[in-house]
């Protein structure tokens, strides 16, 4: 991993001093390709392939410009830090049912508790989705039954 010290790139563990693996979804693998093509497995996969891509000027640097773009083409996207990338990867993957466990892991917190805690108003909207998972499971469970009572015309009781 590569960590921004006081201006300088250093290639290491993240602060954890343990190896993180980052989940990525399929339809991110088509640009993933292009951008390896031709590239072999000791050669970085962004910028020219030896140099790390510095950390950005906060005046003018590319997430800047990146940003500026983005608002060329919609005048309301928001200010961003690429800190808010990693809330949105979160979001994202709460939003989308992933394992408390599977995103603390990803986020690499240190506890389920505090991924809890730093998103716990990802959370707030679930209760509704408890009741609907309960709902379907006893309504999974009842069908199973009923199917086992039913089998071969025999009427079983529970």
């Amino acid at each position: 991993m590569i960590l921004g010290v006081v201006g300088a790139i250093v290639v290491g563990t993240p602060k954890s001093h343990e190896a993180r693996s980052v989940p990525y979804p399929d339809f991110l693998s088509p640009a993933l390709d292009v951008a390896c093509a031709g590239k072999s497995r000791d050669v970085l996969v962004f910028g020219n392939g030896l140099d790390h891509v510095r950390p950005p000027d906060s005046r003018r640097g590319w997430w800047i410009t990146a940003l500026a773009k983005c608002r060329e083409l919609d005048h309301t996207f928001p200010q961003l830090t690429r800190h808010d990338l990693r809330h949105t990867a979160a979001s994202l993957a709460v939003s989308a049912g992933a394992n408390v466990k599977a995103v603390q892991k990803m986020l690499g917190h240190a506890s389920a508790a505090m991924t809890l805690d730093t998103y716990a108003d990802l959370f707030d909207d679930d209760l509704d989705a408890v009741g609907e998972a309960l709902n379907t499971a006893r309504t999974l469970s009842s069908v199973g039954k009923a199917w086992a009572n039913n089998d071969s015309g025999n009427k079983k009781t529970p």
